[in-house]
């Protein structure tokens, strides 16, 4: 489960901000919240289920999305001689900062042990990374990396299991451009596993910084291998009112010349989540979507669907992952940009409540316009996050509970009314030419 994220000097974000997953304590809705449970750690406080962040456009909710893909990226890059660059953009406004590195930092549960996992990315090298785990409450660190005169410096904690051999092996594969944590876990046997649970959590995480759409592909690849699976995402689709009945996939491993029935599927997927990341070299798949009205049903092709029903595809094999992991000990994070995409006001908050009171503990995090969420009632003021720009172009982030206020009053209107600042100032001309801010 994730604690807390922070980042710093990454695109539209300069000074380090941070999304707390945190519950606030004396809040009412404890539905909304997790409790926690870590080895030799009794009270540590809650965790939230969902996180909703608003704000206006180009004010950062997408920039806070592409950091934490960056730690998923970073993860799944396998060890190469070629030379590559990160997805890394210091912030530009400020001169000193252009070529200092992106700074990234999160805490996290994994298998009930508490961790933190600092990085330091130029696009060209890894400057500075350190795994710190905690024992009863204290921390201690594994390993430490830093790029300091023109080489790597490291050091290894007592804790961190292996050897004074293996670990001088593990640094001597690690290149500029690889995460040691990764290195390491690659050429680890069976019977070490120190590491390999806080990179499993780091490489599981679920971005999707484009909707749904790489997700709504595995869906249909999903069916196409497992039928039934197609029944349950028939029946969500119903749930929320789009009225369709069944759902069949088939692939094709035959070379296609349509363009609407390739498939990309990301890399970025996680085998833990019993996602197939590839299909065959020149493989196709059609997928059919029957629907039912007063007149009776028909069928049509994915293609002709529209983007609001693909994104919610794409959901339902998050439900899947969440519904079906087979670790009962583990805890899935999904994030979303523009979980609102071509969607109802409606069916997010349908989705989100239905996330809500699943009983499932694990964690979504997404983006919106959408402050109909707001009026609904289902969110904490803990649970609503706000980004803005101050005047040097750099983001804010803050949630409502970071303002006076009370529980219980009506969010929507406050924010609408400015009180929670976030809200885009837009030039609109007078009769006389002049320009008035909104």
């Amino acid at each position: 489960m994730l604690i807390e994220f922070s980042v710093e000097n990454f695109r539209s974000i300069r000074e380090r901000q941070t999304l707390s997953m945190v519950a606030a304590p004396r809040l009412h809705k404890t539905q909304n919240t997790i409790k926690v449970s870590i080895d030799g750690e009794q009270k540590f406080p809650s965790l939230l289920k969902v996180v909703a962040i608003y704000g206006p456009n180009a004010s950062g909710k997408s920039t806070l999305v592409r950091a934490l893909e960056v730690l998923h990226h970073i993860c799944h890059q396998k060890p190469t001689a070629d030379k590559r660059l990160f997805p890394i953009a210091p912030f530009r406004f400020h001169p000193e900062l252009r070529d200092k590195p992106s700074v990234f930092e999160v805490h996290f549960i994994e298998n009930r042990v508490r961790y933190t996992f600092e990085l330091a990315l130029t696009a060209d090298r890894v400057h500075h990374e350190r795994l710190t785990v905690y024992k009863k409450g204290a921390s201690h660190e594994l390993y430490s990396r830093s790029y300091l005169e023109g080489q790597d410096s490291y050091s290894f904690g007592a804790m961190l299991e292996g050897g004074r051999d293996l670990h001088e092996a593990w640094r001597k594969l690690t290149g500029p451009q690889t995460l040691f944590l990764a290195q390491a876990v690659a050429n680890s046997n069976e019977e070490l596993t120190q590491l390999k649970h806080p990179f499993r959590w780091l490489s599981d995480l679920m971005v999707e910084s484009d909707g749904m759409r790489s997700s709504a592909n595995l869906t249909r690849k999903l069916i196409a291998e497992h039928p039934s699976f197609g029944e349950e995402v028939a029946d969500l689709l119903s749930d929320v009112d789009i009225p369709i009945s069944a759902i069949h996939s088939k692939l094709n491993e035959e070379k296609s010349s349509g363009l609407n029935a390739l498939i990309d599927i990301q890399s970025k997927k996680s085998d833990s989540s019993q996602q197939a990341t590839s299909l065959p070299t020149g493989a196709r798949i059609t997928t059919t979507l029957t629907h039912k009205t007063s007149l009776g049903e028909a069928d049509f092709d994915y293609s002709e669907e529209s983007d609001g029903t693909k994104n919610l595809m794409g959901f339902a094999l998050t439900w899947y992952v969440f519904r079906y992991n087979e670790d009962k000990a583990r805890r899935n994070v999904l994030v979303v940009d523009e979980l609102d995409s071509s969607l109802h006001p409606k069916l997010v908050e349908a989705l989100v409540e239905r996330h809500l009171q699943s009983g499932l503990e694990h964690q979504l995090i997404f983006t919106t316009h959408d402050t109909h969420l707001m009026d609904a009632k289902l969110l904490r003021r803990d649970q609503i996050w706000m980004t803005e720009r101050d005047d040097t172009g750099a983001t804010q982030l803050r949630s409502v509970h970071d303002f006076e206020g009370r529980e219980g009053e009506d969010v929507e209107k406050r924010y609408y009314e400015g009180r929670y600042r976030a809200l885009p100032i837009v030039k609109r001309s007078t009769p006389h030419g002049s320009d008035t801010q909104h």
